[in-house]
């Protein structure tokens, strides 16, 4: 038996180095191994917690962000926020301390300028204010910490892996985007339901030299796949995990048995529970 972790002085030791499961039952045959890296274990249950943490040390590295100073941001879980996202990420974040600035979406979906709209506040929120304004979708920095992935990913796999639905160079890459707002697969921008993609334009850090393809995965099969990996496999995910689970069998059954997919489980879907994401059978 591994010997439990060390304790650690902060909750932010506990960002990364987060354990990864092989999926044994939701995979059918003659199909590759499939492997999801867990990264709802982080401490506020997302992968995102990465980035915030390498977006906000490296602004205090270079001094942009001082003492008494306030972080905005604006997405599906921070200061500038929408009513468009769950309800149990808006109040995670309060419980956090953030003060919440909610952009309403009249239909209560991810549209096409939702993502804008919440940026645009954002900026108007840091003008003229004592705030640094991280602005995670153009911020680089935002790199540093997701690159800690492949790092831990090079560890847990020292002989190889196949593919990866993400961005890492030397394997097959896949980027994945919901199919009823095809942005990057078609060239156009629609209304969806999948939290933290999709945000209704080509993100301005994804560098198309660095992955194969792009998938268009339906978010009704994503959200069944949510399903089975909580009843069939005992992890509890949000809907962009049930969509990378979908692609990496769709590339596992092309590359066949014998071949290693990695995925990366996004969030935990504790964060879903008040929608009907597990409510729907």
């Amino acid at each position: 038996m591994p010997l439990p972790p060390r304790p650690v002085h902060s909750s932010l030791e506990l960002i990364g180095n987060t354990p990864v499961v092989q999926l044994r039952h939701v995979v059918p045959d003659h199909c590759a191994q499939i492997f999801v890296k867990l990264e709802s274990v982080n401490t506020t249950g997302s992968y995102k917690d990465r980035m915030a943490k390498s977006m906000v040390e490296e602004a205090e590295r270079r001094g942009d962000l001082k003492p008494g100073m306030t972080v905005v941001e604006a997405t599906g879980g921070s200061t500038v926020s929408s009513n468009a996202y769950a309800v149990e990420k808006l109040r995670t974040i309060e419980a956090f301390g953030a003060n919440l600035d909610l952009v309403h979406s009249p239909s209560g979906k991810i549209t096409a300028d939702l993502v804008p709209s919440m940026i645009c506040r954002a900026e108007a929120v840091v003008d003229g204010n004592n705030c640094c304004f991280t602005n995670q979708f153009k911020n680089r920095d935002a790199l540093v910490g997701y690159e800690t992935i492949g790092h831990e990913l090079l560890h847990q796999f020292p002989e190889r892996i196949d593919a990866f639905c993400g961005a890492w160079p030397k394997i097959h890459i896949a980027v994945l985007e919901p199919a009823s707002s095809p942005t990057i697969t078609e060239g156009h921008p629609g209304v969806h339901g999948v939290e933290g993609v999709g945000i209704g334009y080509i993100p301005p850090l994804l560098d198309r030299q660095f992955y194969d393809e792009a998938l268009a995965i339906s978010k009704g099969e994503g959200r069944n796949m949510c399903r089975r990996l909580a009843k069939e496999e005992g992890l509890l995910v949000g809907t962009p995990t049930g969509l990378n689970v979908l692609a990496a069998i769709k590339i596992g059954q092309q590359l066949g048995p014998g071949k290693i997919v990695v995925i990366v489980a996004a969030d935990t879907g504790l964060k879903y529970l008040n929608g009907s994401l597990f409510a729907d059978r």
